[in-house]
């Protein structure tokens, strides 16, 4: 492990809050996947047709990347290189299950459960503003593991609709909320689109009740509602129209139709009515 200058903290420097917050989304989704059976672990998902093996996996994968980043960074690059290079094989799923040697089910559990405890007491005593390696730009160390807090967040989202689970959320997922309005931007120029000279007024309801605003109250345009559907709108796993958050005006329109707090080349939201909660339209309990 990398210990240089400027990676680690002293013992009197605060926490690195969104660790505490990471931990806490992925014991939440623990809480779930400790009851699963056997047979469970291979029910294909609303996204894409993964499985929950996938899903976690690909969390999985993703936490050790992070990891790697902050601990080796030399490391983190070899490692990226050798996914890059597994690619035309079969695609990047196919290079996690290669990866993990096909661990799966309640193994798999336990092998993430373990790994995701790691990384959090490592981003707890880390620099926030340490520089790490990505896929893509270089990030700091509070981007990279509130990164990894939005990815398990999202990607679980399709475990708890499948099963007819409505998550109950904290106020940890304004973590994600300020992704999605720091991104507002990028969400543009990812798509070679013309930035808007200015973002929508952004007040949401917070799981707690509170209300958390962003952006001049003078702007043009307005997102307003639920905290929780507009992280699920900006993290793709649900399309605006499946909320009923109130948009106003053109700008906020478009980028509602389009937001991607997430890095990667542009993606397409789910269409309308494909992602949803099974209790909800099914009748499931």
């Amino acid at each position: 492990m990398v210990e240089g200058p400027g990676v680690y903290l002293s013992g009197e420097a605060r926490m690195l809050e969104q660790a505490l917050d990471f931990r806490e989304e992925n014991e939440t989704l623990y809480a779930l996947l400790k009851t699963l059976s056997d047979d469970d672990w291979n029910r294909p998902t609303q996204f894409k047709g993964w499985t929950i093996n996938d899903v976690i996996a690909h969390i999985h994968v993703g936490n050790y990347m992070a990891d790697l980043s902050l601990t080796d960074s030399a490391a983190f690059v070899a490692f990226i290189q050798e996914m890059i290079a597994a690619r035309p094989a079969g695609g990047h799923l196919s290079f996690t299950h290669t990866w993990l040697r096909g661990t799966k089910g309640r193994a798999l559990l336990g092998q993430w459960r373990d790994f995701y405890l790691q990384v959090t007491e490592h981003f707890l005593v880390a620099d926030p503003k340490m520089r790490v390696k990505w896929a893509g730009p270089d990030m700091s160390a509070r981007s990279s593991i509130t990164a990894r807090l939005m990815e398990t967040w999202a990607h679980s989202q399709a475990i708890y609709d499948i099963f007819g689970r409505v998550r109950r959320d904290g106020d940890r997922i304004k973590n994600i909320a300020i992704l999605g309005i720091n991104t507002f931007g990028w969400t543009f120029t990812n798509r070679r689109l013309p930035v808007p000279p200015q973002m929508p007024t952004v007040r949401l309801t917070a799981p707690s009740g509170a209300l958390w605003t962003w952006g001049s109250s003078e702007a043009e345009g307005l997102v307003e509602g639920s905290a929780v559907e507009f992280c699920q709108v900006v993290t793709q796993v649900r399309n605006i129209a499946d909320t009923v958050l109130h948009v106003v005006g053109p700008t906020a329109t478009q980028w509602m139709l389009i937001a991607q707090c997430f890095a990667g080349p542009p993606e397409t939201p789910p269409a309308p009515g494909t992602r949803y909660c099974v209790s909800t339209v099914d009748g499931a309990q």
